[in-house]
């Protein structure tokens, strides 16, 4: 059994504060799982199906114009989303945006429950330009709905509507937005195992390899680091050297100054869908078989998970670890470039790692992965709504 304990260590790439209305429900699903009979915690096809569009859900939007929109202070605009009915009853949420350089914003959502809707809660304050506007997370927004650990709204309580409202300047919203993401989880349901997709066993996309340790200050760049392999690839792949940019540069360009590290999911996202023609966002899995449908695709995904996976630990500090998945063995499993590995040891990012461990580091996230891809780009078929198909 793995155990990850809360740590607060300045600087790393992945440090949450775990609320004690979270720890107590996650100990209670724990014993539950444990003491329950296998006989219900088996499930035929057509309920891991249900299970499956159940748990997580995302919605994706390129189309703002039924936003309202008035004026803000300092030349700002703000744009206030209808109430979006989300496709399942959710407690957390992870907002992604994509818009172009020069544009700032204040990310905010509020939760409209069965019986009342909460206050804004600031997501995230973006910037490229931190000279003229923060990039920060807020902290301390914690109420008797809820809270945000450093970019996801955790509410106490179901939700089943959500409403955005954005706060932002330098350009015309309608064109200077290109895209939100909205993920949504209902951590109340367990993920459920998928059919494998074989077809990307014995495949794997050749992204370069980084690592974090290589670069003074490193240590807590793994996010930045797998972004950097990332967009290198598609650099390669595209002949657009605009995208091939130093570990530092990319570190730089996503650094979080209220988290005071570069863990943000949706900075590392926002950052690569501002790159014309590129769409970037955080989304959540069920298993691991829908990152077998990306790598069929030919297209790397991040995935976030234990730091554990690295060391090989089950207990002590664990801040959370991005790596990139790269492909699959002929057996199915993990081929990744770890940005973690040891540079004293002078090993390679490459590594292959088992399917299970895979699976158990991954659960730290709730399988939160960044997919980042052209816009023109043939992605996989959703049967699960877990990604963005408005392509």
């Amino acid at each position: 059994m793995l155990i990850f304990p809360s740590v607060n260590s300045k600087g790393r790439d992945r440090v949450r504060k775990h609320h004690n209305f979270m720890q107590l429900r996650t100990l209670i699903f724990g014993f539950l799982t444990l003491i329950l009979p296998a006989s219900f915690c088996l499930a035929d096809a057509a309920t891991s199906t249900d299970a499956a569009r159940n748990r997580c859900s995302y919605m994706g939007l390129k189309d703002i114009t039924k936003f309202t929109k008035s004026s803000g202070a300092s030349n700002e605009v703000v744009l206030i989303s209808p109430e979006i009915k989300a496709p399942i009853d959710w407690d957390e949420l992870v907002v992604s945006w994509n818009v172009l350089k020069g544009v700032h914003l204040k990310m905010e959502a509020r939760a409209i429950c069965p019986d009342h809707i909460t206050k804004y809660y600031t997501m995230s304050r973006w910037s490229d330009d931190t000279d003229h506007f923060p990039r920060e997370s807020v902290n301390k927004q914690g109420d008797a709905d809820g809270t945000v650990s450093i970019d996801t709204l955790i509410l106490k309580k179901p939700a089943s509507k959500v409403q955005i409202r954005i706060t932002m300047g330098g350009g015309d919203p309608t064109a200077a937005v290109k895209y939100l993401g909205l993920s949504f989880c209902n951590s109340q349901v367990q993920p459920v195992a998928l059919k494998p997709n074989k077809s990307a066993w014995g495949k794997v996309v050749e992204v370069p390899e980084r690592r974090q340790n290589d670069y003074e200050g490193g240590d807590g760049w793994c996010s930045p680091t797998s972004l950097s392999m990332d967009l290198a690839y598609w650099s390669d792949k595209l002949n657009r050297p605009e995208l091939n940019h130093t570990v530092p540069e990319t570190a730089h360009a996503i650094f979080d100054q209220g988290l005071d590290g570069t863990g943000n999911w949706p900075f590392n996202t926002a950052y690569a869908g501002s790159y014309s023609g590129f769409r970037a966002y955080v989304t959540r899995m069920d298993d691991v078989a829908e990152v077998e449908d990306w790598i069929a695709a030919g297209i790397p995904v991040i995935v976030s998970v234990s730091s554990y996976i690295v060391s090989n630990r089950t207990i002590g500090p664990d801040n959370g670890h991005l790596i990139v998945c790269v492909g699959f063995d002929e057996k199915g499993d993990v081929v990744v470039n770890d940005p973690g590995v040891s540079v004293k040891r002078n090993l390679r990012a490459r590594r292959v790692y088992t399917r299970e461990n895979f699976v158990k580091a991954w659960k730290k996230s709730k399988n939160a992965v960044y997919l980042v891809y052209p816009e023109t780009a043939q992605i996989p078929k959703d049967p699960f709504n877990h990604w963005d198909h408005s392509n």
